[in-house]
Formats: structure tokens, sequence, C-alpha cells
């Protein structure tokens, strides 16, 4: 076998440092937390060993981490706000009932509260809790995907778009900005400007 040069044997042991480096910051990185998890759809195990099994559950709307949960069974929907990172700033708790036990593959969806003005208080009133009165425009920023669905010429899914908007801009600040929503047009807001309201 052909000896090594000085320069070589360097070069080699250089190699070596730099993999048993790696190495450890690899084994050391691994017991360090985990590495997050893609915001959109954040998954949470729970241990299915747990007596009365687990439940799925879609937690939406006015949360930090929206997404799909893994839940004890028995869970509440209290519960299933906090493991979604807690409410926001804007969310409206009030229209939610907190204590409500979790149902496997239903969503809890957070509404945003409703900018404090004179019209939404008698809107809300006329309403009565989670439905709008006949001839009370649909709060735009509160609406669950049922209500937006039985507007005219909304289907679940332009809802689906209309709740994603909400949540990534944290509300709506007009009826206008209904036309940045894929799937509405200028003629489906021209028709929808008289049944919503912000």
């Amino acid at each position: 076998m052909p000896e090594l040069t000085p320069r070589q044997i360097a070069l080699y042991g250089l190699a070596l440092l730099t993999l048993a480096v790696l190495a450890a910051w690899y084994v050391a990185r691994g017991d360090g937390a985990p590495a997050p998890v893609a915001a959109a759809a954040p998954t949470i195990a729970v241990d299915d060993d747990h007596e009365g099994g687990a439940l799925v559950v879609h937690v939406a709307g006015a949360v930090l981490r929206p997404g799909v949960y893994r839940m004890r069974s028995g869970a509440r929907v209290d519960d299933a706000v906090e493991r979604a990172g807690g409410p926001r700033r804007r969310a409206d708790l009030s229209a939610l009932n907190l204590a409500a036990e979790l149902e496997d593959g239903r969503q809890v969806l957070v509404p945003l509260r409703a900018p404090a003005t004179p019209a939404a208080g008698a809107a809300a009133t006329a309403a009565g809790a989670g439905a709008a009165a006949p001839g009370v425009p649909l709060n735009l920023n509160t609406a669950t995907l049922e209500q937006l669905d039985q507007l005219d010429g909304i289907g679940p899914a332009t809802a689906q778009q209309i709740l994603d908007y909400r949540d990534a801009h944290d509300g709506f600040g007009s009826v206008e900005e209904l036309d940045q929503v894929p799937g509405i047009g200028a003629a489906r807001l021209a028709a929808l400007r008289e049944k919503v309201r912000v």
C-alpha cells in the first residue's frame, strides 16, 4: 500500500472531523424541539391507548393554528380551541359553547368578533343566536359555512373560499373585498351586496 503524504493525512483527518461534527449536530438536533409542522394543516397525535379512544376534529376560523387535530374522546370545544393555538385577538368565543363535547369528524369554527356599531348590535338582537333573521344582511365576519352556502349563487366551495379569505386577512373590512375571493366576480358581488355586511 502506498504511503500517504502528510497533506493527504491532514485532508483525511479534516474530512473525518467534519463528519464527526455533522453527526454530533444531527444527534443533538434530534433531542431538541420537533421541527414545526406546516401551518396550513397541523395534526396533533394523541395516544390511542387512552381510555375512550380518540376522535378527529377540524378547528377553523379565528385561531392561531387552524387545522385537523386528533383529540381524546370526551374532550370539549375549549380543548380543541386551545390545541389550535388559542383564539386570535378578534375571536368571538361568546358565539361558541366552549363546554360542548366534541364529536368525531366535526368542525369547530371560531368566528371573528363583529365591529361594534349600533347597526350591528340591532341586527344581532333581531337575529338571535347563530342565524341571520329574514331581511337582515349576513355578517361576512361571523357567518358560518352553512350560512354562506344558503346565499344565492354561493355553493359550498365558494363559501369555503370566503372563509379562507376571511381567515387569511383577519376579517373583511368592507363588502367590496368579496371581489378578491376566487369565484366571486363583479356580477356576483353586485347580487350579494344587499344580502351581506361587515
